[in-house]
């Protein structure tokens, strides 16, 4: 705890590839314990049931384009891994306001995929909840987690892996502290993956993140 009343949060973010980083014992013993996981979406539930099992922290995630959605065979894992799916809702954990939000933009009839108006309309659906938060502890969010970037900010020109614009406007309306999402693999180091917006960090989080978060005890 620190002073002032607030306490600091430590927070594994994880999306789209199995690291060997964090995949075996002697890695994980050589890092710091979280006090939760994020996941970002597009991971194996055998890789998320893992970190959950031998870290054991709560883990809160969203599904990427690639998840298998019920009652296709193999959806079942994503179930038993340990994981609370919090895609198109929002909740309080330990103190921390957390929200997120699942797929990319629709390029096929998969599952986990919306259109830029389908998000729009998922994402204004929690402003209720958003704005009581701001009543009750002083703050709207403090962690947005979704798959897919913003549009414009770490995304792709094609449209499997273009933003929503619905993020864009959410981050601006709420100014939550962090917005990780994953969906945007990286092969080049001098890619940007962090971005500031007003007071919100906008990072892509892929394979993972370990980040620090301050937030009031009483919140």
């Amino acid at each position: 705890m620190t002073a002032g009343g607030q306490r600091n949060i430590r927070i594994l973010a994880v999306a789209d590839e199995v690291d060997a980083r964090l995949y075996g014992d002697k890695a994980l013993r050589q890092r710091m314990t979280p006090d939760l996981i994020l996941g970002c979406g597009d991971l194996p539930p055998y890789y998320l049931d893992y970190l959950v099992s031998k870290l054991d922290v709560p883990l809160y995630a969203i599904h990427g384009n690639h998840d298998v959605a019920p009652p296709l065979e193999g959806s079942g894992g994503f179930e038993r891994c340990g994981a609370s799916w919090i895609g198109r809702r929002g909740i309080r954990a330990g103190g921390l306001l957390l929200a997120g939000f699942d797929g990319s933009l629709r390029y096929n009839p998969g599952p986990y995929q919306s259109t830029q108006a389908e998000m729009h309309a998922a994402v204004r659906s929690l402003a209720p909840w958003l704005l009581m938060n701001r009543v009750r502890y002083g703050r709207f969010l403090d962690v947005l987690i979704t798959h897919a970037p913003p549009r414009g900010i770490h995304d792709e020109p094609d449209r499997c892996h273009t933003g929503f614009d619905a993020f864009n406007w959410f981050v601006r309306t709420f100014q939550p502290r962090y917005h990780l999402h994953g969906h945007i693999h990286l092969y080049d180091r001098r890619t940007p993956t962090v971005t500031r917006v007003g007071t919100t960090e906008i990072i892509n989080v892929y394979p993972f993140r370990e980040l620090t978060l301050t937030i009031p005890v009483a919140g």
